[in-house]
């Protein structure tokens, strides 16, 4: 592979370089095969990520060198690149967030070695309103993504009990992220109580697993439910985001009779995949994930939401499940999904 490129994508001209660079020192995969990676996902991830304000996570030297976070986008960007303006308090001024619309932009984010995207939970457009609820499965060693399999087992529970579906990812890292599509009305105000209350629920049942305080020294062996990423201030990695690990490790969608197998066996590997594995996968089954970005569901009213406290909703949640069976939730199958234009090279430079 060259160092250089200029290529043509849907009619937008890129120059993409340093395409030889290693970025994963230990599986030799380059920044080249990391944009490849991108341009062939893309068909699923776009849907996604189009329209929220992305953060990136930039190694421009390689995951094993340092890193840095990008909120504002780079003044250099090209003219086609959409933007929103979002008010940040804590830096009292507007933030220039990239919005991920179309492959061109794509591209160009995986050419300045943005690793990773962390995407907004809301769109730009709307973006005091949470379109998902997630949960962050973190395990302190020795737990590992078999235990996390285990509380993600007893979310999903929780969520049929209320006929919410719920839709599990690994991280690409160590653990799993269940996500909740909302896609009506709604705001941070009550989703992240919501689920600090659901913690606080599973940490009261399962205490010799599960922690929902954020003190690392309490999650030796246990699994941290993290509730807090259900902020407007916070962002969690995109579906089908690459991780920078050793290896090329996604943030991959998983289908709920993964996680069971891997809890049966207890076998973390089954629960670790590298890009060229999502790849297949996406050929094979589709996108797993496309409901998250299309269901529509409301949280249950319960008490205690108004007031934005997890205790009085952890009681309403104890009740309610006293009071009705579950409801039965039918789970979707994944659809076959169609690629989108590749990139065309238009010239090379060597």
């Amino acid at each position: 592979m060259s160092k250089e490129a200029v290529v043509d994508i849907d009619g937008k001209h890129l120059k993409l370089s340093n395409l030889d660079k290693v970025l994963y020192p230990a599986a030799g995969f380059t920044k080249g095969q990391v944009i490849d990676y991108y341009v062939r996902v893309a068909p699923v991830l776009i849907p996604h990520i189009a329209g929220h304000p992305l953060t990136l996570k930039r190694y421009p030297e390689g995951v094993d060198r340092p890193f840095f976070f990008e909120k504002n986008a780079p003044k250099h960007r090209p003219d086609w690149v959409k933007t929103a303006p979002i008010w940040s308090e804590g830096n009292n001024r507007y933030v220039n967030y990239i919005l991920p619309n179309d492959l061109p932009t794509l591209v160009w984010v995986a050419n300045l070695a943005s690793i990773e995207l962390h995407p907004s939970l809301s769109l730009a457009k709307d973006i005091d309103c949470p379109t998902m609820m997630v949960f962050d499965l973190d395990p302190g060693p020795p737990a590992n993504v078999v235990q996390c399999s285990q509380v993600a087992i007893w979310l999903r529970t929780i969520f049929d009990h209320f006929g919410l579906q719920s839709f599990p990812k690994t991280s690409g890292s160590k653990g799993l992220q269940i996500y909740v599509p909302l896609h009506t009305p709604t705001s941070y105000d009550v989703t992240k109580p919501f689920a600090h209350a659901i913690a606080r629920l599973l940490e009261d049942e399962h205490r010799d697993l599960v922690v929902s305080d954020m003190k690392k020294t309490l999650r030796v062996g246990k699994v941290l439910v993290d509730w807090s990423q259900n902020d407007e201030h916070k962002t969690t990695v995109s579906v089908y985001s690459l991780r920078a690990r050793e290896r090329p490790t996604v943030s991959t969608p998983v289908a709920w009779e993964e996680v069971e197998l891997a809890l049966k066996k207890e076998d973390a590997s089954l629960l670790v995949f590298e890009a060229k594995q999502v790849l297949d996968r996406v050929d094979k089954m589709g996108d797993l994930f496309e409901p998250v970005r299309k269901l529509k569901q409301k949280l249950p009213k319960l008490a205690g939401i108004e007031e934005g406290k997890p205790e009085p909703i952890k009681v309403g949640l104890e009740l309610a499940a006293q009071a009705a069976p579950a409801r039965k939730v039918t789970r979707p199958r994944a659809k076959t999904v169609r690629p989108l234009t590749t990139a065309k090279k238009k010239r090379r430079k060597v």
